[in-house]
């Protein structure tokens, strides 16, 4: 698995723009690149310490290709735990490929998605659950997925699954030394001290695996449905959370006839709003499917915003009453947000009306900005933020999910085992397949395939 030739790679978006890097690492990356780089000091790179940056040119044979900086970065003091070269050169996509193509001529290969990752956890430089947040970090576009992925990239989970397997494994390791002594009915492991170990860490597995429904929607968005009759202000709403001119608004019912979305951030969290097509009774075969989408939208959505005119409230509020009790009952188990649009075109009296009939109701006025700073503050506390503030430790990813629940099961089934003083020997089995859990973690536990489907959702140069 382990490859040690010299891979090369952009390391900054594709395209133009002012700079672009260039990343090259293995056991001869340095004189690989030494090899085409002229310092204007005279300076070899090879004879250069590690983590310093000289000024010069990469050349080709008697052409010049750019005027660049290079950063060397000697092993093991380097990202992937190897020799790595960095140069800074100008954002031309012809000088970039130019470059890169010049190195593949002369010594390096193509790195792969995430190769450069792979490498620094394969030689120990990361464990597997920091290597997964480089991608996080990465792909994070707000606040909150960006605080995750940084905790999880310093090792805070690592480092308590760690903690957490090297204390059962020392157990472990007195359980396994009893069996040598079966014959002389000797115990080695405090079975007292072992049941309140076991307890521990129940109660640290069982706080990570709740965290991942509150991790799980930081780090992909919340999706709102905002649902309703045509022309009751969904797409000014949309445009009001926006603060843009993102949904087309007019007077016209059933302009919106396909679902709009964008995504706001809102206390450092994503939510990914859903403009549908309104929902009415129509012979419009193109509206139709909107109305249709719309549903498909609300089962998606885990939150739903259902908005209707107040101003036509006095005349239609039973049928608003009886939309609500529908979304309700058809999704009991999503937050409802019940909106009333258009406040400012009615009086105080009929506000008030509102309000005793739907007492859960949110006035608002979407054209001129009313209520928005409340919505948002109504969205924002169905996610609990306490772990954030408190810089607990939060799972978002699926594959921790599954391997804490799997430790979960091993470890009930040892406490189970405690407590019905079964032998030491079926003991070891639980203990094992729960050791065994913890690893699949921090990639003490991996295998090719494993370690292929994690990077190959890099990008290339990371």
């Amino acid at each position: 698995m382990i490859n040690t030739d010299t891979i090369v790679a952009l390391a900054t978006p594709s395209g133009a723009g002012a700079i672009a890097i260039i990343r090259l690492s293995g056991k001869d990356a340095i004189t690989i690149a030494d090899a085409h780089f002229k310092s204007v000091s005279g300076k070899k790179l090879f004879k250069q310490p590690t983590h310093t940056i000289h000024l010069g040119h990469i050349v080709d044979g008697e052409r010049t290709l750019d005027e660049v900086l290079v950063s060397v970065f000697k092993d093991p003091n380097s990202y992937t735990g190897e020799n790595v070269v960095e140069i800074s050169c100008h954002g031309s996509n012809y000088i970039q490929q130019e470059i890169i193509q010049l190195y593949l001529r002369n010594g390096c290969r193509m790195a792969s998605a995430g190769e450069f990752t792979l490498r620094a956890f394969l030689n120990g430089k990361l464990d597997l659950s920091q290597a997964e947040a480089v991608a996080d970090l990465i792909a994070s576009d707000n606040e909150a997925s960006h605080q995750i992925a940084m905790q999880q990239m310093r090792g805070g989970f690592s480092t308590e699954i760690a903690k957490l397997r090297e204390e059962l494994l020392n157990f472990a390791s007195l359980i396994e030394l009893e069996l040598d002594f079966a014959e002389e009915d000797v115990e080695f492991a405090d079975r007292t001290q072992f049941k309140d170990l076991i307890d521990r860490i129940t109660l640290v597995l069982k706080r990570l695996i709740d965290s991942f429904a509150v991790g799980n929607v930081i780090k992909n968005g919340i999706p709102v449905a905002i649902v309703g009759e045509p022309n009751v202000g969904k797409s000014t709403l949309l445009n009001a959370l926006l603060n843009e001119d993102r949904a087309i608004v007019s007077d016209i019912a059933g302009t919106t006839r396909d679902t709009i979305e964008d995504e706001i951030s809102v206390g450092g969290i994503g939510f990914r709003f859903i403009d549908t097509a309104g929902i009415r009774e129509t012979k419009d075969v193109v509206e139709s499917i909107g109305i249709k989408k719309t549903f498909e939208k609300i089962d998606q959505a885990q939150v739903v915003i259902y908005l209707f005119d107040a101003d036509k409230f006095k005349d239609q509020s039973n049928q608003f009453k009886v939309e609500l009790e529908k979304i309700k009952n058809k999704y009991p188990q999503k937050p409802l947000i019940a909106l009333a649009n258009k406040v400012d075109k009615i009086q105080e009296d009929q506000v008030e009306i509102i309000q005793k009939e739907i007492p859960e109701i949110q006035l608002m006025s979407a054209k001129q900005g009313k209520g928005v700073e409340e919505l948002k503050d109504t969205l924002l506390s169905f996610v609990n933020t306490g772990a954030l503030k408190n810089n607990d430790t939060i799972i978002t990813n699926t594959r921790h999910y599954d391997s804490l629940l799997k430790a979960l099961e091993e470890v009930s089934k040892v406490k189970d085992g405690l407590e019905t003083g079964l032998s030491g020997d079926l003991l070891a089995i639980d203990i094992r397949q729960a050791l065994y859990h913890f690893g699949e973690i921090t990639g003490e536990i991996s295998s090719d395939d494993l370690l292929g489907n994690i990077f190959a959702n890099f990008c290339i140069g990371k």
